[in-house]
């Protein structure tokens, strides 16, 4: 397995045994020593014959590791060669380096890992800083990054195995968030760095894998800085659902898809509404809404992306129509009706019946189906006023509506017909304005 900055070697035992590191036994054959001394004489000529100073590197230890500070002095087809000083060489492989990265360049300075010295050849083996190592026993520090195959599951975390040696990592150093079930993890090879070792007896080997990640995380990010920008559309994977929304993951930094911008449909506040939407887990595409570099803050959105259901249903139904819908939510003053996709209008308590009405849910429940009337869209405020008392028949007038009804006999007349002025109303107006007498109490 290759990984970043890992060298590929087809001819090493697998993890199952202890290996040695690099060793170009064969490798500094007569042909390298040429190749070496041509490249000497390349740089010679390029400092115009000038004689070099002594090139030292400084010897600085990171994590029990030795970095060493060089002059690049050959780039082979498979070795890269380095000058620490007179007689003081190292090699590292140049399959360190993707291939969509730059090479070092003959003549300039490098910094590498001493791994270890060859005294046969003479030269220092080197891997490339960061580099995954093949593990080896002998060789394994604590700051080190190796590649460990899963082998079991305990209570407490991972059974490793590293250069033929049994590891363990805690549950917490698996990832950044938990993991209920670690056993999809056995039998894979994962990446991660070497937290103690303890060579007493059978040997105790502690791993984490959470530096790696926050590391690769760290690179991401610096990259999206550069990158990323309000209205972009990005793809991410949703990594923790909260009661006001989701966080997504975009490969290295994460943002937040408050509950309001999921979905164009209404939705309670709560990890079971969230969950309706999406769920942990899953690949979703999201748009950048704003960006707050130096509060860490990315917000996202999701229907931002999608269709608007309101616009289409407003462009589909007309007022006056009759639709069905179903109730989802009875309030005190009405309840709502989604009579589309994503699309709700609002029964008013008034429009629920004829007669008077105390409480909502003695007329309609909750998630039941029903025939509504549409009053009034208002596009501009997204309201759509629905009436139920519209689809059924008013009720009859009761007692009749002729004169000379009892005192307990209700009037069936409109107040327009009330008011209207009959010819014989008009008439007696006519007559007492003839008299010139005053008009007492009456129509006057």
């Amino acid at each position: 397995m290759t990984t970043d900055g890992e060298h590929k070697d087809t001819g090493t035992p697998d993890n199952n045994t202890p290996t040695q590191a690099h060793a170009p036994a064969a490798a500094l054959s007569d042909e390298i020593n040429a190749e070496i001394e041509a490249a000497m004489s390349e740089l010679d000529a390029a400092t115009g014959g000038e004689s070099q100073k002594p090139i030292r590197g400084p010897r600085v230890v990171q994590a029990g590791r030795e970095h060493r500070k060089g002059i690049v002095v050959s780039v082979g087809p498979t070795d890269i060669f380095v000058e620490f000083g007179p007689k003081e060489l190292g090699v590292v492989e140049r399959q360190a380096w993707k291939n969509d990265e730059d090479l070092p360049v003959v003549g300039g300075e490098l910094e590498v890992v001493v791994a270890k010295r060859d005294d046969n050849e003479g030269v220092y083996i080197c891997n490339r800083p960061g580099a995954v190592q093949k593990a080896d026993w002998e060789m394994l520090q604590p700051g080190q990054t190796v590649e460990a195959r899963v082998t079991g599951v305990n209570k407490g975390g991972l059974e490793l195995d590293v250069a033929g040696h049994a590891a363990f990592m805690p549950a917490g150093q698996v990832s950044f968030d938990h993991i209920k079930d670690l056993s999809v993890f056995v039998g894979e090879k994962m990446t991660c760095r070497v937290q103690r070792v303890d060579r007493r007896g059978r040997g105790n080997i502690v791993m984490s894998r959470r530096e790696v990640l926050a590391e690769e995380r760290k690179a991401k990010a610096e990259k999206l800085q550069e990158s990323l920008a309000e209205g972009d559309v990005v793809e991410g994977t949703v990594r923790k659902i909260m009661p006001f929304g989701a966080f997504i993951d975009l490969g290295g930094v994460d943002g937040l898809v408050h509950m309001s911008d999921l979905t164009h449909e209404r939705i309670g506040h709560g990890e079971k509404q969230i969950e309706r939407v999406i769920k942990e887990g899953q690949h979703v595409r999201v748009q950048v809404l704003k960006l707050d570099w130096d509060a860490g803050r990315i917000s996202l959105g999701m229907k931002q992306l999608q269709a608007d259901p309101f616009a289409e249903a407003a462009g589909s139904i007309a007022e006056g129509a009759e639709v069905t819908g179903k109730v989802t939510k009875i309030m005190d003053f009405g309840a709502f009706v989604e009579i589309a996709p994503g699309v709700e209008g609002l029964v008013h308590i008034s429009e629920l019946d004829w007669k008077r009405v105390a409480k909502v849910d003695d007329v309609v429940r909750q998630d039941e189906v029903i025939s509504v009337k549409i009053l009034r869209i208002d596009e501009n405020g997204r309201k759509i006023s629905l009436s139920l008392k519209a689809t059924k028949e008013p009720p009859a007038n009761t007692g009749g509506g002729g004169r000379g009804k009892g005192r307990g006999d209700r009037d069936g007349r409109s107040a327009e017909e009330i008011l209207k002025e009959t010819p014989a109303l008009r008439r007696l107006r006519e007559k007492y304005k003839a008299a010139g007498g005053p008009q007492r109490g009456g129509l006057g």
